[in-house]
This record gives structure tokens, C-alpha cells and sequence, in this order.
């Protein structure tokens, strides 16, 4: 059985909230779970953050046991200090603009 850590959306629309989930890899984003880990609040506040809660503790506890970590969840690990900080993966858009601004020139089709 494969555990991940990863989100699972609530809130309401416009609104996102998200909770960090150890689940099951092949069950669904939203459903069933083994134990909720934290939370993350994407909307800034008042005072301009975003707002994450971890259980430092039991998250350390599920990667030590081998759970997997997500994109987004290994990316918001790192920047609280539990794991590397993984590298950025370059987007397609990224890609888009910089042909669009010459940087990365077109091949020829044939």
C-alpha cells in the first residue's frame, strides 16, 4: 500500500481551504483518509500570508515509515524546514513566454 501525504480541498468557492492528508494513493483527492496532518489557507489575510498549520511531529513520524509526499506538499515541506527543497519544475508557460520574448528560438518542422 502506497501512502501519500497530500491536499484535500474544502471551503467554498473562490474560497479554497486545503487540509494535508496521509492517504491512500489510490483513493481520491477528497476521499477517505488515514489521519489529517495540517492545513494551508492559499488566500492571503489580512496581514498579506498565507496561512499553513503542520503537525510537525506525525508528518516527520509518515515519512520516516515511507510515505510520499505530493508536488505542492513537498514543496510547502521544504519551505518549513522537514525536507529538501525540491527543485522547480519548469512549466509550459514558462516555456510559452520565452519564445514569445525570443529567449528559446523555434525549430524547423520538416
Amino acid at each position: 500500500m502506497v501512502v501519500r501525504i497530500r491536499l484535500a480541498r474544502f471551503g467554498k468557492r473562490n474560497q479554497p481551504f486545503f487540509r494535508l492528508f496521509v492517504a491512500d494513493a489510490r483513493c481520491r483527492r477528497d476521499g477517505r483518509h488515514i489521519e489529517c496532518v495540517g492545513n494551508y489557507d492559499p488566500v492571503p489575510g489580512k496581514d498579506g500570508n498565507r496561512h499553513v498549520g503542520l503537525n510537525m511531529d506525525r508528518i516527520r513520524y509518515w515519512l520516516s515509515v515511507g510515505a510520499q509526499p505530493s508536488d505542492t506538499v513537498s514543496r510547502l515541506l521544504g519551505q518549513a524546514g522537514l525536507i529538501p527543497i525540491p527543485p522547480e519544475k519548469p512549466s509550459s508557460n514558462k516555456k510559452r513566454f520565452a519564445r514569445a520574448r525570443g529567449e528559446i528560438k523555434e525549430t524547423d518542422k520538416k
